[in-house]
């Protein structure tokens, strides 16, 4: 008996069953349809610094199958790892929605489109109800955190990265909802390393007659050792000129500086003194002849120096005394490539001139000493 009460039961249930089937079968309804959730797609979270332990800005993107309603909130996991979420407010982060553009946020909802705000590692954005805000099926969703927030304001707070490993952000997008999981990478940063040689050469060559210096033309022709000046006739300046080259890759380029031993000396004691008439003009002076006055040597005759390098000798024809401290003539701020005039390469040029008054004498002498000095 009581199986056969077990047996009605089922037909019971069965025959009930057929009756529900044929009623919607009548309605036109073929099949119940239940709602199920669906994964985001295209799902990426790109960062700015995958240094760890570095802050970095966050650009999250993703497409909701199902979308979002009006109400309904969005949710960012970042606990893996975790992420240090530090002082990040909705004021460092920006959404935007596909066909309508940035979002207005604010902390919680009140009159904005929309509210974002961490609670721990998560980060909920709510598209407040009422304000007309939502995500449409399929719609794509980009999420910034960090300095790249400018929408409404820009963003100085960014989250930061845990210790080197992979991670995985958790996504939750409506009521439904519509779930996704993406990972990024936080990886150690490389050090490439690597050395240049220092390169510096320094050239001394000599320039013949009829050349110009600084708007001065040469009347003696040199070698890359000696500028015989040969015999002086009074009042009338004699020039001859060396060129410098300069080949380094210093970084911060070189200077040259020439040191006189003494000015031209001759061995019975008379001297052709320092320009001008034996001040030793240490700034850039136009040429001038001696004074010749009776009784004052060191205005019987005087010579001097000059280059092509316009950042020390900014007017042609200008000079400066030789001197025994250094005397600046080339200079550069970085590589010189011993070719490119003004960087690699300049003239430069002594002058003699003697009036009538200056004594005789057929070995005045002095050496002159380059010293190139590279700017590592």
């Amino acid at each position: 008996m009581h199986r056969t009460s077990n047996t009605f039961s089922i037909l019971q249930a069965i025959a009930a069953i057929a009756g529900l089937a044929l009623l919607l079968w009548s309605l036109g309804l073929s099949s119940i349809h239940l709602v199920e959730a669906a994964s985001v797609t295209t799902y990426s979270d790109t960062l700015s610094d995958s240094a760890p332990g570095t802050v970095s800005n966050h650009t999250i993107e993703f497409t909701t199958p199902t979308g979002v309603a009006n109400g309904d909130t969005i949710t960012v996991d970042f606990s893996d790892g975790p992420f240090v979420v530090g002082s990040v407010d909705y004021t460092d982060i920006d959404v935007s929605v596909e066909g309508t553009g940035d979002l207005t946020l604010e902390a919680s909802c009140t009159t904005q489109e929309a509210s974002a705000a961490f609670s721990g590692t998560t980060l909920t954005i709510t598209l407040c109800s009422g304000n007309g805000a939502s995500i449409g099926a399929n719609g794509t969703t980009t999420i910034e955190i960090g300095t790249n927030a400018t929408s409404e304001t820009t963003g100085d707070q960014q989250l930061t990265n845990p210790a080197a490993g992979s991670y995985e952000i958790v996504l939750s997008a409506g009521v439904t909802p519509d779930t996704g999981e993406t990972r990024v990478a936080i990886v150690d940063t490389v050090t490439v390393t690597a050395s240049v040689d220092t390169l510096f050469t320094f050239t001394v060559s000599g320039v013949a007659n009829g050349q110009t210096v600084n708007g001065t033309t040469t009347g003696a022709s040199t070698t890359a050792i000696a500028i015989p000046f040969g015999v002086l006739d009074a009042n009338t300046a004699s020039t001859g000129a060396q060129d410098l080259s300069v080949v380094t890759n210093a970084k911060n380029g070189f200077s040259v500086t020439v040191v006189a031993d003494g000015q031209l000396d001759s061995a019975t004691g008379a001297v052709i003194d320092g320009f001008a008439n034996g001040n030793y003009t240490s700034t850039p002076a136009p040429w001038s002849p001696p004074s010749a006055l009776i009784g004052s040597e060191e205005t019987y005759g005087h010579w001097g120096l000059t280059s092509d390098d316009t950042d020390i000798f900014a007017a042609e024809q200008t000079y400066v005394s030789a001197s025994t401290s250094p005397v600046l003539i080339f200079t550069h701020n970085g590589p010189a490539d011993g070719t490119t005039t003004g960087e690699g390469t300049t003239r430069v040029g002594y002058t003699a001139e003697i009036s009538s008054l200056q004594e005789a004498a057929d070995d005045y002498q002095a050496i002159l000493t380059y010293i190139a000095t590279p700017i590592f």
